[in-house]
């Protein structure tokens, strides 16, 4: 449950409260203690800047800025902030919290807000004992000149697309299969105001999305293909930006299963990318950003049954290009490269894939990043780069060198569906620069998209990761 963010001029009912404020002299006036704001001045003397109060009936936090102009790595420290705080909360079982913002930091304020509420997710649903005692963040009320009700809103708005987002990353497959999935996104597409179209098995077959039907051969369960579309009547684009998501609800690996030990635990995430895109829409149209977008998730799981797919296949893809398959478990290239090429069909100026695509980019970077890469110009790269550092979900370009085309040459078919070890990101890359013939962006989130222990406000499990990034990113090109 996302937390109600509410803009107040004045509360009178009894909350947690923090503070911010770059004097700590208007402490005094607000009912600060001597003692208290003796304490606060050596906290800070100490180059301590979140502060807690502790005392009955519940304790005070006080953040000290020196600027309300902030840096990202400063207002990076206060979504952080807002991570503590929550830990306090919930120890104290504080279920409502009152912002003051005595330095008039829109910046910081809604900063803190956001780390906050993003740290409240929780995923208990399966849980039997204890579900109802614990605690949950209800409100977040927000006293400051420089925010206003609509900020609340779009602040509330977003944080409910991040934890959709988690939710359908921390769904197992037993619960959250093609089919169920395809029905979650016909809900979200009936709530929030966008268009969803969800082709069925003989609606690919007839397009030939050839990537697609292989993938799906060893299950017993029909494939998807979703097309979102957020078509505002204001948009300020004619051409839309596609965002493409990897929507592998279960992979097994296929014939060349997966035998790491561990290596299939989490594979319930790899619709990270679907994920993404879906928050992403619900974002957009919740906020009424005025933008054409569209969204298409090809859906499926890798299973090793039935007919399924197997090293030295030919496979004519959507485009018409053959791909010789080497491996079984570099699936997700080959649903996203059906995707791609139909993306073509709405002149895009820009496309963007999401994928939980590589243990390459995961072993280059880990959980702290996004690897990216693509035919996008350099102001493309720059804007999504702006962006993420922005939201603190920061991405690595990686080269995109012709050399790296010849890896994924095959001898027998256009192309290969895994090249060698090295570079394994890139030439995954490089495959589906096969599909698209428009400015495109490919997001490895492999790293960042499930992560298996606390991190912060990010939590564990899904983290969301792409939906805050890709709807700055956005609302920044709509000038909003």
């Amino acid at each position: 449950m996302v937390p109600n963010i509410v803009h107040i001029t004045d509360q009178k009912e009894r909350t947690a409260n923090v503070f911010i404020t770059a004097e700590i002299k208007l402490l005094s006036d607000l009912g600060f203690t001597k003692e208290e704001t003796g304490y606060i001045e050596k906290k800070k003397s100490e180059d301590e800047s979140f502060i807690v109060i502790h005392g009955i009936p519940g304790s005070k936090f006080v953040k000290i800025i020196d600027d309300v102009n902030l840096s990202n790595e400063e207002k990076e420290k206060l979504r952080v902030n807002g991570y503590e705080l929550w830990q306090t909360l919930k120890k104290e079982k504080q279920e409502r919290v009152t912002i003051y913002d005595l330095a008039g930091s829109k910046a910081a304020t809604l900063a803190i807000a956001e780390g906050l509420a993003l740290a409240s997710y929780s995923f208990d649903k399966y849980k039997t004992e204890k579900k109802n005692e614990s605690t949950k963040l209800t409100d977040v009320f927000i006293a400051s000149s420089e925010v206003n009700a609509g900020d609340c809103s779009e602040l509330q708005k977003l944080c409910e697309a991040v934890f959709i987002t988690r939710d359908l990353v921390n769904e197992p497959v037993n619960k959250l299969d093609v089919e169920h999935l395809s029905n979650r996104v016909r809900e979200l597409s009936d709530k929030f105001g966008f268009s969803a179209d969800i082709y069925s098995k003989s609606k690919i077959e007839s397009l030939k999305m050839g990537g697609l039907l292989a993938v799906n051969r060893g299950s017993q369960d029909p494939p998807a293909f979703m097309v979102l579309e957020w078509n505002p009547k204001d948009a300020k684009n004619e051409k839309p930006v596609v965002l493409v998501g990897k929507g592998v609800v279960f992979d097994t690996g296929g014939i060349n299963l997966k035998t790491p030990p561990g290596s299939l635990d989490d594979m319930k995430a790899d619709m990270g990318g679907a994920a993404s895109v879906i928050g992403t829409m619900v974002a957009l149209a919740s906020n009424d950003v005025p933008y054409r977008v569209v969204g298409l998730i090809p859906a499926t799981d890798n299973r090793p049954g039935f007919n399924a797919y197997v090293p030295g296949d030919i496979i004519t893809m959507f485009n018409g290009k053959t791909v010789e398959v080497i491996n079984t478990d570099a699936e997700g290239r080959m649903i996203l490269a059906d995707a791609l090429s139909y993306a073509d069909k709405y002149a895009p100026d820009l496309v963007i894939d999401l994928a939980t695509l590589t243990g390459s980019a995961m072993v280059a970077i880990g959980q702290y990043g996004t690897v990216v890469m693509g035919t996008a110009a350099d102001e493309s790269f720059k804007e999504l780069e702006n962006a993420a550092d922005d939201v603190h979900e920061r991405v690595v370009r990686f080269p995109f060198w012709k050399d790296y085309d010849e890896l994924i040459k095959s001898e027998i078919a256009d192309i290969k569906n895994l090249g060698p070890r090295e570079a394994g990101a890139i030439t995954a890359g490089k495959f589906l620069g096969n599909f698209t013939t428009h400015p495109w962006i490919h997001m490895d989130i492999a790293g960042p998209a499930f992560i298996g222990k606390e991190d912060k406000y990010r939590g564990n499990g899904g983290t969301g990761v792409g939906v805050r990034l890709l709807y700055r990113f956005l609302t920044a090109k709509a000038g909003s």
